[in-house]
Formats: structure tokens, sequence, C-alpha cells
């Protein structure tokens, strides 16, 4: 793969205030201890690292900070060395401590947070990924106990409702062909925190005269959808739209505001040689532009909605399939 071009760009690749959008993108993976996964990181982005708490590291690199940790509040903020643990107990815990450290490195994930990088800088996500790669990472194929991800999160062009419905819709049409490419790891599958958006909110988001308010927006989402634990979380988003209104919905302090999307669905399937961080993010980039393109839209929005009516063609038919077909044809695969 030719590392200059490997990571494609959409056709909207700034703002409406004329800035280079920005994503962030974090990545979950295993298989190096977690000094390592800081020290060669440190290596490949330029940077220099600074434990900030047990099993928290800030980078500072010439991208912004980067932030490696161990994906597990308890293990985190384990503290034999508080002072007012006796002694005999503190000399006792470290021994035990060692043993959670080992298994803890094995079994939960260790994780890269990016600072929101401009579209063009991607590259620097590929070349880390396919180092960690060669240097033992694993991803979710790895173990039936591993639920590894690679999560984006893009910044959109503007923050009008109607773009948003867009991309939403366009979310909706592709979900079952990403999940066919992106999806792999019976791990994930069966996790709750992949889901697809409720049937009744897709039925109303692809009606051809759907057009709400801000307002409206996020209460037809919430009603149905009152939880992070979706393939494209939208709270994040919403927290930055309307937070006293997400509130009345749902309350947790994991939720960020940013004027991101957050799209959860891909497995990090880190330790396969033909996997590449652009995988993902080329797929992502045909949303992109499917929600660019008002008139293809609505062609695949009609057609995702006779895929859901009741007919003998549509229990011989996948819906995954038909969408592939229709990308292909029209030039976006």
């Amino acid at each position: 793969m030719n590392q200059a071009t490997s990571c494609k760009m959409p056709e909207i690749l700034n703002t409406t205030a004329g800035k280079e959008r920005r994503v962030g993108v974090e990545i979950e993976l295993s298989g190096l201890g977690y000094e390592q996964l800081v020290n060669l990181a440190a290596e490949l982005l330029g940077g220099k690292a600074v434990l900030e708490s047990r099993y928290v590291s800030k980078l500072e690199t010439p991208l912004g900070s980067f932030v490696i940790e161990l994906d597990s509040d308890p293990v985190k903020e384990l503290a034999l060395e508080d002072e007012r643990l006796p002694q005999s107990i503190r000399e006792l815990g470290g021994h035990a401590m060692e043993v959670i450290d080992a298994a803890a490195e094995r079994i939960v994930p260790l994780e890269i947070v990016s600072p929101p990088m401009r579209f063009s800088q991607l590259e620097h996500i590929e070349v880390l990924v396919d180092s960690l790669r060669k240097a033992g990472a694993l991803g979710s194929r790895d173990a039936i106990y591993f639920a590894f991800g690679l999560q984006l999160n893009p910044e959109l062009p503007n923050l009008e409702p109607a773009t948003l419905v867009r991309y939403y819709q366009a979310f909706t049409a592709l979900y079952d062909w990403l999940k066919a490419r992106h999806q792999l790891d019976i791990s994930r599958k069966f996790t709750t925190y992949i889901e697809p958006w409720s049937t009744r909110y897709t039925d109303l988001l692809m009606a051809d005269d759907y057009a709400p308010d801000q307002h409206q927006m996020m209460v037809d989402y919430l009603d149905t959808n009152p939880t992070r634990n979706r393939a494209l979380d939208l709270l994040p988003l919403f927290a930055h739209l309307d937070k006293p209104l997400l509130d009345q919905y749902v309350e947790d302090p994991r939720i960020k505001s940013r004027p991101t999307l957050h799209y959860r669905l891909p497995d990090c399937d880190i330790d396969n040689p033909e996997w590449h961080f652009s995988s993902v993010w080329n797929d992502w980039v045909v949303v992109e532009q499917l929600a660019t393109h008002a008139g293809d839209l609505a062609e695949l929005r009609a057609l995702f909605r006779e895929s859901r009516k009741i007919s003998l063609r549509n229990l011989t038919h996948s819906w995954q399939v038909a969408s592939e077909k229709w990308l292909s044809s029209k030039g976006y695969v």
C-alpha cells in the first residue's frame, strides 16, 4: 500500500469556518507491555512521555498530546503507595500487584487516544498502527475474550440539523455494509456497546419528509437511543449542542462534549497483516461522500425503505449485499 495515499480524503475537507476538519482516533490493543507501548509510541511519534498516574501517560508530540493508558479504572486506581496502609500490607500487596499487572496487560486493552488531528495528518496513524503490528501488537482476533475496537471521532463540516441528518441517514443506509467489513470478531458481536440504532428511530430518520430542527432531532434520537452503546454514538455531539436537553435523558460522566460523531463499530484487527488503519478510515469516507451527494443519498434511502418491507424478495436478499452492489455501481467503492 502506498503510504503517501493510503488515507483517502472526503470532498468536504474544511469546516464552514474555513479550517481543516479534525478527527480523534482511539486504538485498543494488547500483546505489548505498557511501558513498551509508551516507549515505542514516543519513538514513532517523536514525542516525550510523562507518567501522569498509574497506567496513564501523556505523550507530547508535534501532532499534539496523545494519551496512552490501560483501559480499566479499577486497575489504574490501585494505590499501594498510600502511606496510610501498614508497611507489611504494602510489601505483601506489591507481590500481588505484579500478578495483577501481568494479568491486566494480557486481558485488559491498552489504549492510545490521539488528540484532534487534521484529516491530512492521518498518515501518521497509519504508520503508527503498522509499526505496532510489526512490534507484536495484538487485536481482537487473538483471543475470545478480547473485544478491542478502533474508534473515530470525526469533526463535522457544520452543525446544521440538515447536515447532521444527512450523516445519520448515510450511516444508517451503510450500517450493514460497514459491519460486514469491520465488525469481524465474535467477542465484539456479542457485546452491547456497538448496537445499531433502534428500528423505530431509523424508520423515522429515513423518511423522505424528515427535516427536524435541532431540538426535535435530539428528542427523536434520545427517545429510543438514550445510551452511549451504539455503533455511532451521538451523545458527545448532543452534549455539545444542548447539554441540558441531553441530561433529561441520560447523565453519564464519560460523555465528553465535542462537535464530532463517535464511530465505535470497527474492530481493531491490528495483528492481521491485511488490515490497516486506512481500511477503517477509507470506509468512513464512503459515509462522508454519500452524505455529501443528496441525490445519491435519496436514491439509496428509497432502496433502504423498500428493503424493509415484508416480501419474498426481501426474505431472500441481503441489504448488505444490495448496498454493496449499489456502492460499486455508483463508483463509491
